[in-house]
């Protein structure tokens, strides 16, 4: 049985590319969290959720 070999070039560093661009999509997610935290409509919301689900009524 013959089987053939294919050679893909040289994938040094590949794994490192990968790690930046995956730490680069982290840093932007979290600057648009921080730019959406800092809105006062949003952080209102958030206090009203917060105070309802731990206001017992019963």
């Amino acid at each position: 049985m013959m089987t053939t070999q294919i050679d893909l070039g040289d994938e040094e560093g590949a794994a490192t590319a990968e790690y930046a661009i995956a730490t680069m999509a982290a840093v932007g997610f979290a600057g648009l969290l921080v730019v959406i935290m800092r809105s006062d409509e949003v952080r209102q919301i958030l206090t009203d959720l917060v105070r309802s689900a731990l206001t017992f009524t019963g």
